[in-house]
């Protein structure tokens, strides 16, 4: 008889799959490992299970206990399947942008989920991360596998993902491309094809309102690149210790509308029945493809997870066409309320210097209520007439004074194609307007009266 002992035993050993449409024009095989073969239906069922069982060797998962984790809805998957074959019960956070399917198969597996903000600080003790933590606090005999800086992520990837992939490649493969999230699945596998075969070239892809690309540039975290955004699984406003940006060759981003409409391709054209994030990551590595393969070269990419996650999503007509990522969207994101100007709201601003008094006639002159200050050219702060008001009501000498005494702190920037809904979840009453960079690096702002104009329309 040929069986296994649990569902965990089934974890592994996924197919490679040769892409053919939507690949069309580029040069070289581009072939996609589906992770949707794990019996979780995603490639965290691997990295669950080995953080689970290092955790056993060393006496921090005890019999009884409980695992607690901050998740996109995957590893906790993975963790759940783990659990059920081992005994342990689990509780996981969740960020509120993930989809409804991912939480309801969480509780279908017995697990307990606690839905928290997504739009708040890492340390934000409403945060998924910090309530996770604190739950590991406060329950006893708990443990806390922390995906982000437990090095058993990389290790579970550098142990199966890059062996597998190295032999069912017979060892041809010249480029490996994942998205980059927690960082295990991306640079445990790219550091195993690397240490085959140095000359293999890893490309991470990552989503605009990360901060990935930019830190791998520039070694600069720069706050200025996080933004909402709405795809799942990649990118992070942390740096976790399993993203080692020594074995990432190359970041590409991908916006929200770019990853959603392939992951219909690929299901519609391929068959690929696949998640958000792996439609981000073949269209990032094919945009990379496009420019720098041969015939000669072997590409893979990972497609980590299952499109059953995402029916109320990707696949539900209505839900693309509410978030402007099918045609008939008249005004779906920041891109589209710039580009109904026309050119014609200019950026006002203020200078620092510049005397509340005369910052007030001015802005009364243009017929705003709130305006960016300037430093030289750099925004440092922001400006509202509900605040100059407050501040000249309790003292009416501060006409006298510099703005710099009574200024906010900057609008927020936000991404070109973040869509109408992040932009409504940011501009709430003590927040009346963002800023935004066009690929000429112009910047305009946007109000709370631009999105009600574009809501209604």
């Amino acid at each position: 008889m040929k069986y296994y002992n649990s569902i965990i035993e089934t974890i592994g050993n996924t197919p490679l799959i040769k892409l053919n449409s939507v690949s069309k024009g580029i040069k070289g095989t581009i072939l996609v490992k589906v992770e949707y073969f794990n019996p979780g239906n995603s490639m965290k069922d691997r990295m669950a299970l080995k953080m689970i069982e290092d955790a056993e060797k060393r006496g921090d998962l005890k019999p009884g206990g409980t695992i607690i984790e901050g998740t996109s809805g995957n590893t906790g998957m993975g963790l759940a399947l783990g659990a059920i074959a081992k005994g342990y019960k689990c509780i996981f956070t969740l960020a509120d942008k993930q989809s409804q399917e991912k939480i309801d198969i969480l509780r279908a597996v017995g697990a307990e989920v606690v839905v928290c903000p997504t739009n708040v600080s890492p340390e934000d003790p409403r945060s998924y991360y910090s309530v996770a933590k604190k739950f590991n606090e406060d329950i006893p005999n708990s443990y806390y596998p922390n995906q982000y800086d437990n090095m058993s992520n990389t290790a579970a990837h550098y142990e199966t993902t890059g062996p597998e992939i190295w032999k069912d490649t017979a060892g041809k493969i010249t480029h490996y491309a994942a998205g980059v999230g927690t960082g295990g699945s991306m640079c445990g596998t790219a550091t195993y094809l690397k240490e085959q075969n140095a000359k293999v070239v890893s490309v991470g892809i990552d989503t605009y309102g990360s901060v990935f690309k930019k830190y791998k540039e520039t070694a600069i975290f720069d706050e200025k690149e996080v933004y909402p955004y709405l795809t799942e699984g990649i990118g992070e406003d942390i740096l976790p210790k399993n993203v080692n940006f020594d074995v990432i060759d190359h970041f590409v981003k991908v916006t929200d509308k770019d990853g959603a409409i392939m992951t219909r391709r690929l299901a519609r054209e391929e068959g690929l029945f696949v998640g958000w994030s792996c439609g981000s990551a073949v269209h990032g590595a094919l945009e990379y493809a496009a420019e720098n393969l041969n015939e000669d070269d072997v590409m893979v990419i990972i497609l980590p997870d299952h499109g059953t996650r995402y029916l109320g999503k990707i696949y539900n007509d209505n839900w693309m066409k509410d978030h402007g990522f099918l045609a008939d969207a008249k005004f779906a994101t920041a891109r589209d309320i710039i580009a109904h100007r026309n050119g014609k709201k200019e950026l006002t601003t203020i200078n620092k210097d510049t005397l509340i008094g005369q910052a007030v006639k001015q802005m009364n002159k243009v017929g705003i209520d709130q305006v960016p200050v300037l430093d030289g050219n750099e925004i440092v702060g922001s400006l509202t007439d509900t605040k100059v008001l407050s501040a000249l009501i309790e003292s009416p000498e501060l006409k006298e004074k510099p703005v710099s005494e009574v200024m906010d702190a900057s609008f927020q920037f936000v991404a070109l194609d973040n869509t109408l809904d992040v932009l409504s979840s940011i501009l709430k009453k003590e927040r009346k307007a963002v800023l935004v960079r066009d690929e000429s690096h112009n910047v305009h702002i946007i109000t709370q009266s631009d999105l009600l104009m574009a809501m209604t329309n």
